[in-house]
């Protein structure tokens, strides 16, 4: 698998390149980030051979989008493929402090969640603003789920499909004002349940189909027999498959470090770097069109690319396969399904 290979959505509008740049580190993702690292990162992504670059508004509270736009200013708008999100309305607010929601000096403002058809063209309309684009390849609705709201779930839920906001999304793709648009999520149940709701294109999935989680295949399956596609980020876990102790925004509970150390064990005995199986993982399986990985600096990205990139046994699978640490039916690069 080569970082510039392509995949293409089934409406054929948009093609993402295997390996994306996620840019929620430019909007000072639990440390500061100068402007000069996120130039340097994105250039390097780019002489990387990287295409597809993911945004969203609530990103240091509307810094990603801002810088993102600014260092993309210069470049050919045909030539790179951008997903931004929705759900959220970044209003003004002075007394937002020095870290909120896990960004460091996050702009002037603060959310507020409305997936409703106003507030997502509203939303559209000022991320149109922030990146100094017309057009959007996708547009993710972002972290929308019963986990993420609690019993503010349902409220949220019929905003979004009783209270018009897929009909908003809907317009925008039948415009071309978007290539498609999905779910931004960390909960693969929220996919399964808009796929029974509209007829999705894409959705980004955090954390949830990954080396260590294989719960989602039901949805990814789902995917495939509905027409849609998966976008893999969070393939490290938070940092846990990455050698930090972070796992799911938080530190990792014992049962989650043994198995991270059972898998380590196994890619070891191969000569594998765990970093390199994880981002390959996700890209075996038909649904997933794109892994998307941020990143710091340059030097990050050009460690992603080479792990992206390594070669991996094809009996370094097959072990997982057989020891069982992969769920029955997972596809496996090499290896026949």
């Amino acid at each position: 698998m080569k970082t510039t290979d392509r995949r293409e959505l089934p409406n054929g509008k948009v093609s993402l390149t295997a390996l994306g740049l996620g840019c929620a580190q430019m909007g000072n993702l639990l440390k500061l980030m100068p402007f000069a690292d996120a130039r340097d990162t994105a250039d390097a992504a780019w002489d990387a051979g990287i295409r597809y670059f993911d945004t969203a508004p609530f990103y240091g509270f509307t810094r990603s989008e801002r810088r993102l736009g600014a260092i993309l200013d210069e470049r050919q708008r045909s030539d790179f493929t951008i997903s931004t999100k929705v759900g959220r309305l970044m209003v003004p607010d002075a007394d937002v402090g020095a870290e909120a929601e896990g960004y460091v000096n996050p702009c002037p403002f603060h959310q507020v969640y409305d997936y409703s058809y106003d507030a997502i063209l509203r939303s559209f309309d000022a991320s149109q603003q922030r990146l100094g684009m017309v057009r959007f390849d996708i547009l993710y609705v972002h972290d929308i789920g019963r986990v993420t709201h609690g019993e503010k779930h349902e409220h949220h839920w019929n905003q979004l499909t009783k209270g018009g906001g897929f009909k908003a999304l809907s317009e925008l793709r039948q415009d071309g004002r978007i290539g498609g648009f999905g779910l931004g999520v960390n909960e693969w149940e929220a996919v399964s349940e808009a796929l029974d709701e509209c007829d999705l294109d894409v959705s980004m999935l955090a954390g949830r189909y990954t080396l260590l989680e294989q719960e989602s295949l039901g949805l990814l399956q789902k995917c495939l027999d509905r027409g849609a596609r998966i976008v893999v980020a969070g393939a490290f876990n938070s940092g846990v498959l990455a050698g930090t102790n972070n796992f799911n925004y938080g530190d990792a509970p014992a049962e989650i470090i043994a198995r991270v150390q059972t898998l380590r064990s196994v890619a070891e005995e191969f000569g594998v770097a765990i970093q390199a199986a994880a981002l390959q993982f996700g890209m075996a399986h038909p649904a997933v069109v794109s892994c998307v990985s941020g990143a710091r600096n340059a030097r990050q990205i050009r460690s992603n690319v080479e792990w992206f990139e390594a070669d991996i046994p094809a009996a370094f699978w097959q072990a997982l396969r057989e020891r069982g640490l992969v769920a029955e039916g997972t596809p496996l690069p090499g290896l026949a399904a």
